[in-house]
């Protein structure tokens, strides 16, 4: 396994969590199935957009709020960038962001990248145990964060991050418990030291 080859989010109610992710613009980007797993609270992980710049941004959040969405954190400028943090109706935390402060540009609802964050305890054996799996360290910044290499046919790329510093990221307490509701493609199956868990890819979409 060198990369992600599908994100499946799980949802009690899989019909109008595929309304609302058509309506946000990434209805051919989400795999969904339904599930009933118990879960409360922060569920350790964040899915990232980065985009072209502020209208993108501001296109897509409107259009998650408008689809049912609730705001964790209000589009706005900061050092990084210019961006914000929504909750799906499923639960799944969405940030939207660019590195682009000034807003030069039409909204394009272009995507250039998408990234899974995963909370995790330990990031430095996270990072050991996904190498062992294949994954290419693209970048490292110590215990804080860490980022593997992408395939070309990769639709996300994944990324590590500090649980703690990652939920006061988007806004929303460190506490969670149950399912994480969400399952990783590749080669599986396995579950991470932070209980993510990872079958053989399939290469259809449940719907």
């Amino acid at each position: 396994m060198n990369f992600i080859a599908s994100v499946t989010l799980e949802a009690a109610d899989v019909t109008a969590a595929t309304d609302f992710y058509t309506a946000f613009g990434l209805g051919s980007r989400v795999r969904l199935r339904a599930s009933e797993a118990p879960t409360s609270g922060f569920r350790g992980f964040v899915m990232a957009l980065t985009v072209p710049g502020p209208a993108t941004v501001n296109g897509f959040i409107d259009a998650a709020l408008n689809a049912g969405a609730t705001t964790l954190k209000p589009a706005a400028k900061s050092f990084w960038g210019y961006g914000g943090v929504v909750q799906a109706p499923d639960g799944t935390i969405w940030k939207v962001a660019t590195s682009h402060k000034r807003d030069t540009g039409p909204d394009t609802r272009r995507i250039d990248e998408m990234v899974l964050l995963l909370g995790t305890s330990d990031v430095a054996a996270s990072k050991r145990f996904y190498v062992e799996q294949g994954l290419t360290v693209a970048k490292s910044f110590g215990r804080k964060y860490v980022e593997f290499a992408s395939g070309p046919d990769s639709p996300v790329k994944l990324a590590l991050y500090g649980r703690r510093a990652l939920a006061k990221d988007v806004g929303v307490p460190i506490d969670g418990t149950g399912s994480h509701r969400l399952v990783l493609g590749g080669t599986g199956p396995f579950t991470d030291p932070d209980g993510f868990a990872w079958e053989a890819a399939s290469p259809a979409l449940t719907s």
